[in-house]
């Protein structure tokens, strides 16, 4: 039990890293991005990195952020049905939906991976501006899927939990 709580530990600060570089990446674009609309409009010395940068790391964040969203419950939920079913219903949704979204996130995790170690592999580029290997960039993808799988089973897991202690107390009553 000791190891588990030390690795959910270890995890939890992963996700926390991994979200607070999103952050910089956010501030990163709106930076780069309000450099540019600077320089073209008012000095017409146009950047031609920002555009691509800034695409790179939206994709970027997107997956480095997803799993520390997932555990802070900050997903899109249909709060409007849910709130309608009672509490067990509303258990037996969360758990099916967790399953379903770590069975997703394993597949986007394992295909992705297939295809970042390809490219690594054969080393391709990009046929941007920048010229960068495309591997490394996809890279971020089954990282952040796999992340995202096992936030999925830990959100699985404590469903259960819940949904057995609720379960225990309406017995003892």
């Amino acid at each position: 039990m000791k190891v588990l709580k030390k690795a959910n530990t270890v995890f939890d600060r992963f996700i926390s890293v991994s979200a607070f570089l999103a952050a910089i990446l956010i501030v990163f674009v709106l930076l780069s991005v309000c450099l540019e609309v600077v320089l073209r409009y008012f000095f017409n010395r146009p950047q031609i990195w920002v555009i691509e940068t800034a695409e790179y790391s939206l994709l970027f964040m997107t997956f480095l952020g997803a799993a520390w969203v997932l555990k802070n419950e900050g997903h899109v939920k249909v709060d409007v049905v849910l709130g309608q079913l009672e509490p067990k219903t509303q258990a037996l949704i969360n758990i099916v939906t967790s399953i379903i979204g770590a069975i997703v996130c394993l597949i986007l995790a394992w295909y992705t991976g297939q295809i970042t170690l390809d490219h690594i592999q054969r080393g391709v580029y990009t046929t941007q501006v920048l010229e960068i290997r495309k591997g490394y960039i996809l890279a971020v993808i089954p990282v952040g899927s796999f992340l995202l799988f096992i936030q999925f089973l830990r959100r699985t897991r404590n469903y259960l939990m819940d949904r057995s202690m609720s379960r225990d107390k309406t017995k003892g009553t």
